[in-house]
C-alpha cells in the first residue's frame, strides 16, 4: 500500500538545537496516526514541515506521492489542519466565520453545506452564537470545522487536547473518530497524552529528543498480553550485544542509559530468564512493567527541552 505520508530522514536545527534529528515514518489512507511524545519532543516541528511553515535542514516529505517542496501548492488543498489554538474571530457567530474561511479558500458553499459541516462537529445547534461565547472546546471544533471547508483528505491536529476539560476532550475525542469512521479521512493527531492516542489511533509513533523511538500499530503496542520487561546488568553494552545476536533480538525495544528494555509475552519470561545466566549475563534486576505507559515513561524520561522554531 502506498503511504499518503513518508518522511524520510527529516532533520531541523535552530541554532545548536536538534529539535527534530533522522526522523523516518509513513502514513497511510485510513490511518488515526498518533504522534506521541512529552512537551518538547519535536512534534510541533515536525507538524509544521509537513505544512510547509518551516523549512527541514535535510530529509525529504512526500503527501500524496508528491515531493513537498516542489508541489506545495497542489498538495495543500488537499490538507486542512489545526495547529494548537484555532484563531477565529471571536465577534463573529461560528456560521460567520466558517463562511469567511470557505470564501478565504476559494470555496463557494451553500448556506446548506456551511450547516451540515457545523452538524459534523457538533455546532450546529450554536451556529448563530457569537464565538466569545464558546468554550475552549467548542473553538477547537469550529476549528475543526474549518480544516474541513474544503473537503481534504489528510487531516491534521496538533494536541487538539491542549486546555480542555473532561467533556471538552471527550468532545474532540469522538470527532477524531467520527472524521476516520464516517468521513474516512486520513488524520494525523499529536499529543502527549498517552491515555487519548490510546483510544483513538490505529498505528502510533513515539518520539523523544526529535528521535523516532518506537513505531506500530495500536494493536501491537497497546496489546495487554504484551509485557514490558526493564533489564538491568553490570554490563549493558555488552548485555545488548548479547540480546542482540540472541533469539530475543526482535523482543528488544531500546535501551535507555542503564535500563534495556523489551516486549515479551508474559509466559516467555521465565525462559527468557534463564536465557539470561546461560549467555552468562550478570543481572541485577529484571522488572515486568505492565503498560505502554511505564515504557512510554521510561523511553521519554529525563531531560526534555522547548519545542522552539522560526519562519
Amino acid at each position: 500500500m502506498q503511504p499518503i505520508v513518508n518522511v524520510t530522514g527529516l532533520t531541523k536545527q535552530f541554532n545548536n538545537l536538534t529539535a527534530v534529528q533522522d526522523l523516518s515514518f509513513s502514513v497511510y489512507e485510513g490511518d488515526v496516526y498518533g504522534f506521541l511524545g512529552q512537551n518538547g519532543a519535536g512534534k510541533s516541528t515536525t507538524i509544521r514541515m509537513l505544512l510547509s511553515l518551516i523549512r527541514p535542514g535535510s530529509g525529504k516529505i512526500e503527501i500524496f506521492g508528491r515531493d513537498l517542496q516542489h508541489y506545495r501548492n497542489e498538495i495543500l488543498t488537499q490538507v486542512g489542519a489545526v495547529i494548537e489554538k484555532p484563531d477565529v474571530y471571536k465577534y463573529l457567530s461560528a456560521y460567520e466565520n466558517l463562511k469567511l474561511f470557505a470564501r478565504l479558500s476559494g470555496i463557494r458553499a451553500t448556506d446548506t453545506r456551511l450547516m451540515e459541516q457545523l452538524e459534523q462537529v457538533g455546532l450546529a445547534g450554536r451556529a448563530k452564537d457569537t464565538v466569545k461565547t464558546f468554550s475552549q472546546g467548542m473553538k477547537q471544533r469550529l476549528g475543526i470545522a474549518i480544516a474541513l471547508v474544503h473537503d481534504p483528505k489528510l487531516i491534521i491536529l496538533d494536541e487538539p487536547t491542549n486546555g480542555l476539560d473532561p467533556q471538552g476532550i471527550a468532545d474532540i475525542r469522538n470527532l477524531i473518530l467520527h472524521l476516520s469512521r464516517d468521513l474516512k479521512k486520513t488524520v494525523i493527531v499529536s499529543s502527549h497524552l498517552l491515555s487519548e492516542i490510546e483510544q483513538v489511533a490505529t498505528r502510533v509513533l513515539i518520539i523523544d529528543k526529535g528521535k523516532k523511538i518506537v513505531e506500530g500499530s495500536a494493536q501491537e503496542l497497546f496489546d495487554p498480553s504484551q509485557t514490558l520487561v526493564a533489564l538491568q546488568t553490570l554490563n549493558h553494552t555488552g548485555a545488548w550485544q548479547k540480546l542482540q545476536n540472541s533469539k530475543w533480538s526482535e523482543n528488544l525495544q531500546q535501551q535507555r542509559g542503564m535500563v534495556i528494555l523489551l516486549k515479551l509475552d508474559r509466559d516467555q519470561i521465565p525462559q527468557f530468564h534463564r536465557d539470561l545466566v546461560a549467555m552468562d549475563i550478570e543481572l541485577v534486576s529484571l522488572e515486568p512493567r505492565h503498560s505502554l505507559e511505564d515504557y512510554f515513561l521510561q523511553v521519554t524520561s529525563g531531560n526534555q527541552h522547548v519545542d522552539t522554531y522560526t519562519d
